[in-house]
């Protein structure tokens, strides 16, 4: 049985950028880069609350920022950024040894 899911991009993430601490982070967890930007650019929001989602969700059609947050199988947890004209989209570490939630 082949059941191929297609996933359709909301939106070009622009330049990709990867803080180091966050593709340690992600190479430790065994988790591809690729895997948490096409999550992203799919409307996979990951971990954040209802109003956010609904932000982002208003946010693709409307020009305006996007945030995705992804934990990881460490407990840590990544953020990814879309900027609002879509310049590029940025993964960052969070919520890690007294980072900045």
């Amino acid at each position: 049985m082949n059941n191929i899911t297609r996933l359709k991009p909301l939106f070009h993430p622009g330049r990709l950028l990867v803080t180091p601490e966050a593709l340690e982070k992600l190479r430790a967890n065994q988790i591809p880069v690729i895997s948490v930007i096409l999550r992203h650019v799919v409307g996979d929001w990951g971990v954040v609350s209802d109003d956010d989602r609904a932000q982002n969700d208003l946010s693709v059609t409307a020009g305006l920022r996007l945030l995705s947050v992804y934990p990881l199988p460490d407990g840590a947890r990544v953020i990814v950024a879309s900027e609002w004209d879509r310049s590029s989209t940025t993964i960052e570490l969070i919520g890690q040894m007294g980072l900045a939630d």
